[in-house]
């Protein structure tokens, strides 16, 4: 057995389809050979693979070989390595074949005349090898070896079909063995990531391991890596993570190998890839050329998976390549490069990156390229303008003046979705200031920096004294950021469920405004001054400044039109029930955030999107807004986003009655959120749902009304408003009806205080839950709610109420007026696939006297996510073992899924699931 790569990771996750793919080459054997190659980064886990190859093959002889660089220039080396173990078969060959083989092994070479034959030599030896046993052969790294190998064993595996032989390859590129199937290894995805590191670090926090995961770029042996020197205080997240992989890691010195078998050209070449991090090829082209050498040099370092040369980008493998590169270069050889990068970077635009390319050769403080980097950077975002405040930091020459750009680049940092990198520069900012005097405005934004942060991805209770200590501090020279402090302090409250506290946030915003408010600074008086009058239930004094809100949003322009300017406004929409309004503000503050790469303010202005299309009735496109808000929070290091989206998501599958879906979504939140935290009470509301659905009204009363304490401003006040309509049904059910009326009286006032139908709609119908059943007050409020329900929008309530009125008529011994609504109710929750609600709308008509069969939706319709994405795996022809290694279930759980879908289809076989999804 020939050592592979040393670059190695052991174990599999996120794997799943490269090891089915190998499974099947292997399962083909003896009645059809094949060949596969994979291919993907270094660390991506190819040797990995073929270990795995050779452990499932136990009934074929194996045969492994591998491409080293130190071979590459020896042509047939891999091939004489790898065909050793059977040379004594090749008495077996053909005379002609015979000798070109012996010669060419032996080191006499190939002429190209004989290159055929010597293919052909190769093939028929493998098959000599497997007349006994079936025969696996793998080459691991076969791009790294000699090329005249490559060619063969491409010929070879080309031909493999009706011999009992499978080839397994693996590559950095795909540019080898044409015509061969092939499986890219792409970066792993979260749960495989936290799988991995999991498998190491036992306990290791759920967060921690995503974010290693994007530090890693989803790569297996840096994660590997990571794992190796992560202390314990990062395994629990208390202290900052690495910002990447270390560079004596497994990965680098594999890196580090690779660049070192290079030529001297090859490297200088790359080391202006590596320096110049925007990957523009004519910048390169031009640097190389100044350098006396051409961008053409560059061929050996993509050939050994360090670069990719694209026509529009020229791109390190990885990071961590990147920082492998420049670590190894000399300073002197650093500085050149830099400054030969400076003096081609002359066009109009180019400005930022020439400075910062000239700060990055400056030796020691320079006050005058310090202060001309900060000019250039103005308002740039990104990674450039950071860069570019950080570096003007280092060469500043007063420690005043360094902690200001530190801040600054901390702002930057956020604002682009790089928390960890914010949090770094903020500790350097007050390393800083703590070696001169203290500038308190400085001081007050790094606080107010630290808040947010605090607020979005640590400690939301946190977040609100920070915040609140940072308001006073800037309040005197920065009155509308000091105004945002405040109201990000009031969200902290909400967030943990101490809304009692929002009255402090509003009584100091009083203080700081003024009559001759700008808009911007009038829309967060306003908005504050409405929040804190609505969680005590004075609508008259909070609506109307709410809507002040929404209208002043409409009105932003310039300077005052922000994402979070327009958040407010959305917040303040949803408070008053004006959901299209909201719903565009939201979406305005998504687009602006796209706009000008502030990445950072998307989860929270995707969040209120999310809420303003479930209150319209949108529940797929609300599901959509929360998964992209997900993403992105994760992206973002946003733990507290993440768990409000996860909630909505969890809550939103429960109204479609997908248990599954709902409890993974509830899995995801952990245990993390305090117990009256928004993410928390949001995963209550989705159980108390999903107890409803199940007819467990006791259990879902219970839930809901532990949401909050009304009138004490502790607890989700808001969250259990938009869940009252659950809970007086819940307590209706339960014979309860005390436990829902204060719930419902908080709704009440707020509902009637809004212009909104549907709200109304909402408190007719659980008034008419309350009632006296069978009593004409029932009946009027169902029929009410019927009227109010808007005809263009909120499909899904109307449905619930057509269902909850006809279920009262037929208790009430009216069965035929009953069907009309029942009916009405069951084709809706049938076009919206909500197959539970259909269910029952059936169960109530057969109760009504109606023959009726099931519902007829579509197969896709009828399943829940879980279940869907089982059976398209059963259609695709996996097996139950390869579909609970695929969506890391027990191969029980998918039979028990199979069992539940033949049912819910009425079908048989796994041939006629396939007929049922096409």
């Amino acid at each position: 057995m020939v050592a592979a790569s040393s670059v190695q990771i052991t174990g599999l996750p996120g794997r799943d389809t490269e090891c089915g793919a190998i499974r099947r080459l292997v399962d083909g054997l003896p009645d059809a050979g094949g060949a596969l190659l994979v291919w993907g980064e270094p660390g991506a886990g190819r040797s990995v693979l073929v270990g795995y190859a050779h452990r499932y093959a136990t009934r074929c002889h194996r045969l492994a070989g591998a491409g080293l660089a130190d071979e590459a220039a020896l042509p047939y080396a891999g091939l004489q390595r790898l065909l050793d173990p059977l040379l004594d078969r090749a008495d077996a060959l053909p005379e002609p074949q015979r000798g070109v083989l012996r010669r060419t092994l032996a080191g006499a070479g190939c002429p190209a005349d004989h290159r055929l034959a010597l293919s052909m030599a190769v093939l028929g030896l493998l098959a000599a090898a497997a007349r006994e046993r079936p025969l696996l052969c793998t080459v691991d790294d076969v791009d790294r070896g000699d090329p005249p190998t490559t060619e063969v064993l491409g010929f070879v595996a080309r031909r493999l079909r009706h011999l009992p032989v499978a080839m397994l390859l693996t590559a950095g590129t795909d540019a080898v063995a044409a015509g061969v199937p092939r499986h890219r290894l792409r970066p792993l995805d979260d749960r495989a990531g936290a799988a991995l590191l999991t498998d190491r670090l036992p306990g290791l926090a759920p967060r921690v391991a995503r974010e290693l995961t994007a530090v890693a770029g989803g790569n297996p042996q840096a994660l590997a890596d990571l794992a190796e020197v992560l202390t314990p205080g990062q395994c629990r997240g208390e202290e900052p993570l690495p910002d990447g992989p270390p560079l004596d890691g497994a990965l680098g010195r594999g890196y580090r190998g690779r660049l070192a078998g290079l030529p001297a050209d090859t490297r200088r070449v790359l080391l202006l890839a590596a320096l110049d991090e925007h990957g523009d090829p004519v910048t390169l082209v031009r640097a190389a050329r100044a350098d006396g050498t051409a961008i053409e040099a560059l061929a050996p370092a993509e050939a050994a998976g360090l670069v990719r040369v694209g026509p529009e980008r020229v791109a390190l493998a990885q990071p961590l390549a990147r920082a492998v590169v420049a670590a190894d270069a000399p300073l002197a050889e650093r500085r050149a490069a830099h400054l030969l990068l400076a003096g081609v970077l002359d066009g109009p635009g180019q400005h930022l990156r020439r400075t910062l390319h000239r700060a990055a050769a400056a030796e020691g403080p320079d006050p005058v390229l310090a202060a001309e980097l900060e000019a250039a950077a103005g308002g740039a975002g990104g990674d450039d303008g950071v860069a570019a405040l950080h570096r003007a930091a280092e060469l500043s020459g007063e420690p005043r003046q360094a902690s200001a750009r530190l801040v600054a680049a901390a702002g930057r940092a956020w604002a682009a979705g790089q928390p960890r990198r914010a949090a770094r520069l903020l500790a350097e900012a007050a390393e800083a200031a703590a070696a001169g005097p203290v500038d308190p405005v400085v001081a007050g934004r790094a606080e107010l920096l630290r808040g947010e942060l605090e607020l979005r991805c640590g400690s939301p209770s946190t977040a609100s004294t920070t915040l609140l200590a940072a308001a006073r501090a800037v309040s005197g020279v920065d009155r509308i950021a000091a105004l945002g402090a405040l109201v990000r302090a009031g969200e902290a409250a909400c967030h943990t469920g101490d809304q009692f506290r929002y009255a402090e946030v509003a009584r100091r915003v009083a203080v700081l405004r003024r009559p001759e408010d700008p808009p911007d600074a009038e829309l967060l008086t306003a908005l504050a001054a409405g929040v804190a009058a609505t969680l005590r239930g004075d609508h008259e004094r909070g609506g109307p400044a709410l809507r002040r809100a929404v209208v002043l949003g409409n009105r932003l322009t310039g300077p005052a039109l922000t994402p979070a300017a327009l958040t407010g406004a959305a917040v303040a929409g949803l408070l008053v029930a004006v959901d299209s309004a909201a719903h565009r503000l939201a979406q305005r503050a998504v687009e602006l955030a796209r706009a000008r790469g502030e990445v950072s303010a998307l989860p929270r202005a995707l969040e209120l999107r999310a809420i303003a299309e479930y209150w319209l009735g949108r529940h797929e496109a609300a599901a959509d807004t929360s998964r992209e808000g997900l993403r992105v929070a994760r992206d973002t290091g946003q733990v507290n986003s993440a768990g409000v989206h996860l909630g909505m998501l969890a809550v939103l599958a429960a109204v479609r009655a997908d248990r599954e879906t709902s409890l993974c979504r509830i899995r995801e939140i952990g245990e993390a959120p305090a117990p009256h935290s928004r993410p928390r009470a949001l995963a209550q509301w989705a159980l108390a749902v999903l107890d409803l659905v199940d007819g467990r009204h006791e259990a879902a009363a219970a839930r809901l009304a532990a949401l909050a304490r009304p009138g004490t401003g502790r607890g989700q006040v808001l969250i259990q408003v938009m869940a009252t309509p659950y809970l007086v049904e819940a307590a209706a059910g339960a014979g309860r009806r005390p436990a829902a009326t204060a719930a419902l009286a908080v709704f009440d006032r707020w509902a009637s205080s809004t212009a909104s139908p549907s709200r109304r709609a909402l408190s007719a119908r659980c008034h008419a839950l309350l009632a006296a059943r069978g009593s004409a007050d029932a009946e009027r409020g169902f029929r009410t709610a019927l009227r109010l329900h808007p005809a263009d929008a909120g499909a899904f309530e109307r449905a619930r109420t057509e269902l909850l009125l006809g279920r009262e008529l037929r208790r009430s011994r009216r069965p035929r007026d009953a069907r009309e609504h029942l009916h009405a109710a069951r084709e809706t929750f049938g076009l919206l696939g909500l197959t539970v609600w259909a269910e029952q709308a059936t169960t109530e008509l057969r109760a009504a006297g109606e023959s009726v069969g099931t519902p007829e939706l579509p197969a896709a319709r009828l399943l829940t996510g879980q279940q869907l994405r089982i059976a398209q795996l059963v259609a695709e022809g996996a097996t139950n073992r390869e579909i609970a290694t695929r969506m890391f279930l027990s191969t029980r759980t998918v039979d028990h899924h199979l069992r539940n879908i033949f049912h819910r289809l009425g079908i048989r076989s796994r041939t006629e699931l396939a007929r049922a999804l096409h």
